[in-house]
């Protein structure tokens, strides 16, 4: 009987494996596909490269905020060659770690569960004290659709994959991912249209800042809220679209449409079920929230598998924290650790870092909020990036910084700041005894913070 069994090796299976190594070398790691991550192989990594190609090609174009012309020809032939290049190497690297791992220790098969404590896979069976389940997950797709349009529907994870830029692209959905892409495509001259499901683009919670968004990236990006298309058909190389909009029916055609519209576990390939009859049903599993312990059995999910928050560094310190603390103790305990942190890469970025507004307002907390617009910031108008606005939510008993939420130039950078401010649990007082550089992009971070000490001192 093996210490630990990891089932798969993306962000958070590394993790665990490297981790567990510390304490154990009776372990075994089992991945069904390839050896890599989501992150590097069809997730942060290659869109992040698109993106930068896709606002490098926006900047030079847009020249007249900074008292400069120019005669721009691109050339985009070449962005998705040098985006997989790019990919390629960051996977070689995670590879490489891989490759350096005991065979003994490694399996390439699909996993599935006979009981609590015995997997099967191709066709032997293996017991294990404990498991770690870090299988991932996988786009979200429309089976009838797929079969009706074929190649020529395609998921974030095959976007990557084409060979040159489209010349015209539907995205289906208005969320993180949907929003990164569709930018960048139509930055890099990609006829773009967005059909949401809803009125809400990104992650912001915030009316304020989530309506500021809407109708800044509306200004640039050809977004169609609570439309969807009512019928696809494909003609040759193409794909006609009729949707509704204005009570007038439009019709589109399209190289390709993107499915954007959220991912799934991929625990449903494990058949849980073999446990207990209970865990048939994936959306209802009786995950802690803390120690991410399957029920009472010794079994932890983690990473996308089971989360609200799929996110590569938490995916990481998942893995690393319930090996640790399983081979330590023999159980998991609070692994949830660290201050919430997402970043949105759309131009103007968006990010939500500890609580943000709805959580604070649904939980009844008494909070006000500091509120900056860098429309009119110094700095971001010397870079002609004033666009967007930023709130700090501060508890008005301790005076502590409870979140923040963010549409701003460089939000990335603000962010971490205002994480690491939180995890310290430090006051509006102490931070505004800190240095604020001027001219800065953090100074606007000042602005808010004096706007939440006025309105603590104005209620003492």
């Amino acid at each position: 009987m093996y210490d630990l069994i990891i089932i798969g090796a993306g962000t958070a299976g590394i993790s665990a494996y490297k981790e567990a190594l510390k304490y154990t070398h009776n372990l075994l790691i089992i991945n069904d596909g390839p050896w890599d991550t989501t992150c590097a192989r069809v997730g942060c990594m290659p869109s992040k490269v698109l993106i930068s190609s896709a606002n490098r090609a926006y900047d030079i174009q847009h020249l007249d905020g900074l008292g400069l012309s120019a005669q721009v020809e691109l050339d985009t032939s070449q962005v998705m060659q040098h985006l997989q290049q790019l990919r390629h190497r960051f996977i070689r690297a995670t590879l490489k770690d891989v490759d350096s791992w005991k065979a003994e220790h490694k399996i390439s098969g699909r996993a599935e569960f006979i009981n609590a404590n015995t997997i099967q896979v191709n066709g032997s069976t293996y017991q294990a004290k404990h498991f770690i389940l870090a299988v991932g997950s996988t786009p979200n797709v429309d089976a009838d659709l797929k079969e009706k349009l074929g190649g020529r529907l395609i998921t974030t994870d095959q976007i990557f994959e084409l060979e040159q830029l489209p010349a015209s692209l539907a995205v289906i959905g208005s969320g993180v991912i949907a929003i990164e892409i569709a930018q960048a495509m139509h930055r890099l001259g990609v006829k773009t249209d967005i059909f949401a499901r809803s009125r809400k683009v990104g992650s912001l919670a915030s009316p304020k800042l989530q309506e500021l968004a809407q109708n800044e990236l509306a200004k640039e990006l050809n977004l169609h809220f609570e439309t969807l298309p009512e019928a696809y058909r494909t003609i040759e190389n193409s794909v006609e679209i009729i949707y509704q909009k204005d009570d007038q029916q439009h019709v589109l055609n399209v190289d390709y449409v993107l499915s954007a519209t959220g991912r799934k576990t991929r625990l449903n390939t494990l058949k849980l079920e073999n446990i207990t009859a209970q865990f048939k049903d994936l959306k209802d599993l009786p995950v802690h929230p803390q120690t991410k312990q399957l029920s009472d059995y010794p079994i932890y999910i983690v990473g996308d598998a089971h989360t609200d928050t799929p996110i590569q560094h938490e995916a990481a310190h998942e893995g690393k924290m319930i090996a640790k603390h399983i081979l330590i103790d023999g159980k998991a305990s609070h692994v949830k650790t660290l201050a919430p942190l997402g970043i949105v890469f759309c131009s103007p970025q968006m990010a939500s870092i500890g609580q943000n507004f709805k959580t604070l307002t649904d939980q009844k907390v008494d909070f006000v909020t500091g509120f900056i617009d860098y429309s009119k910031q110094g700095r971001a108008i010397v870079n002609s990036k004033n666009q967007g606005a930023a709130e700090i939510y501060v508890d008005k008993s301790s005076r502590k910084i409870l979140g923040a939420e963010l549409f701003c130039y460089e939000a990335e950078h603000l962010a971490h700041l205002l994480a690491w401010m939180i995890t310290e649990s430090l006051s509006v007082d102490d931070l505004l005894d800190k240095p604020f550089y001027h001219p800065t992009i953090e100074e606007g971070l000042r602005t808010a913070l004096k706007h939440t000490r006025r309105q603590l001192n104005t209620n003492e």
